[in-house]
């Protein structure tokens, strides 16, 4: 009796899931960006942070709901990697309406900042810092010296100018990064959701193995 399949299985536990995990920390980097590099008073600030935040909502609401609908936990967290890939929209046109140069796959500081491992906003902030400073690398002539980011070297700029670009680049790039890191986890999740799905059945199915084996102890 005890071996027993439960009606109601242990559900939640969204707190532990990577994906919700990674997914917070995209919404707290995208609240800081805005906040930061985006006219509060604009449409795209508020669209920003609102699809940021639906992608923590419904891996959340999913994951309660999983319970009682598979189907509703599926289709939540694909509403939530939608919700992450329009936030990939805006920070790419973020980075092409100021001329801002978007990492290709190849560049290292993508790696770099995945090995960083980063939990908190703070520190995206810090690793933002960090290679900022790298790239502002200053010789005796006041030009960039040579460990710089996305070519500022060749073009002479000034401290201050380097400054007012590399920030909101590396910024923007880095929210990129992570939000890919989000989404592929994502589609992992969901992968794993669709094959549970199709090898046990959803609440209905289970329903029915319960009563069945209520009744088959009753006999």
């Amino acid at each position: 009796m005890s071996n027993q399949e439960p009606l109601i299985p242990k559900h939640g536990g969204y707190r532990k899931l990577k994906s919700y995990q990674m997914a917070q920390l995209v919404y707290d980097v995208t609240v800081r960006f805005c906040d930061k590099y985006i006219d509060p008073r604009s449409r795209t600030h508020d669209q920003m942070v609102q699809a940021a935040r639906s992608g923590v909502q419904n891996i959340a609401e999913g994951s309660q709901a999983s319970a009682t609908s598979k189907k509703t936990e599926i289709k939540l967290t694909q509403v939530a990697r939608a919700s992450l890939e329009e936030l990939k929209l805006d920070y790419e046109d973020f980075l092409r309406h100021r001329s801002l140069a978007q990492w290709e796959r190849g560049n290292s500081l993508r790696q770099k900042l995945i090995d960083r491992r980063c939990q908190t906003a703070d520190e995206v902030a810090s690793w933002i810092v960090q290679t900022a400073k790298k790239a502002g690398h200053y010789g005796p002539s006041g030009r960039c010296g040579p460990d710089t980011v996305a070519g500022y070297a060749s073009t002479g700029s000034t401290s201050s100018t380097l400054s007012a670009k590399i920030y909101p680049e590396l910024s923007a790039n880095a929210a990129l990064v992570l939000i890919t890191v989000a989404c592929s986890l994502l589609d992992r999740q969901v992968a794993r959701l669709a094959h549970d799905f199709e090898t046990e059945g959803g609440f209905t199915e289970r329903l029915y193995r319960v009563r069945s084996a209520h009744r088959r102890t009753r006999s």
